[in-house]
């Protein structure tokens, strides 16, 4: 990509869909697509947090949903309920439960860590029961899958696809190299 091209719309965060760590003023954006049920996801949820306390304002963070329903069947119930906590302004602290917690992810236990996060437990679930924001994790999946994402996570650095099938310390080199350029 040249340095006057634009990456694709969609991989610019938005404030009104995306739910974002960092300042809009980061150099490098790091946009992941994510399962909570992903067991590689639960492992790059540790590094992610390593990585984002070392780069610190350079770096900005979106958090976007793309439950692989055929292997993780809990999953989308769990990106719902990330999704009704940030409605109630605490997605990252229901993404970071759901992450500690991912091979639990029924029901019973999403309700659970919705109580633990403090929220409102009535909204939390009358939101559920009529899965409001099932169009937002749909919408999430066909972003993903507009840039050919098939398995998780899956992680754009300033709109290019960084490979982390090796390791995530591609991904910390593919951040290196974008505030290089900058």
């Amino acid at each position: 990509m040249s340095i006057h091209s634009r990456p694709d719309p969609l991989l610019v965060p938005d404030e009104a869909t995306d739910h974002l760590r960092g300042p809009a003023s980061a150099p490098v954006t790091l946009i992941e697509y994510g399962d909570f049920e992903c067991p590689a996801c639960t492992q790059a949820h540790g590094a992610l947090g390593i990585m984002r306390s070392h780069f610190g304002p350079r770096l900005r963070f979106a958090f976007r949903h793309f439950p692989l329903t055929e292997v993780h069947p809990h999953a989308e119930l769990a990106a719902e309920a990330a999704e009704a906590a940030g409605a109630q302004g605490k997605f990252w602290l229901m993404h970071d439960l759901l992450f500690t917690h991912s091979p639990h992810l029924k029901e019973k236990q999403l309700i659970g860590y919705a109580e633990q996060a403090g929220l409102d437990m009535a909204r939390f679930q009358n939101e559920m029961n009529d899965h409001v924001y099932l169009q937002r994790v749909k919408e999430h999946m066909l972003s993903g899958r507009h840039f050919g994402v098939r398995a998780t996570p899956a992680f754009f650095v300033n709109g290019v696809f960084a490979d982390v099938s090796f390791g995530l310390q591609h991904l910390h080199e593919a951040i290196d190299q974008a505030l290089a350029r900058h």
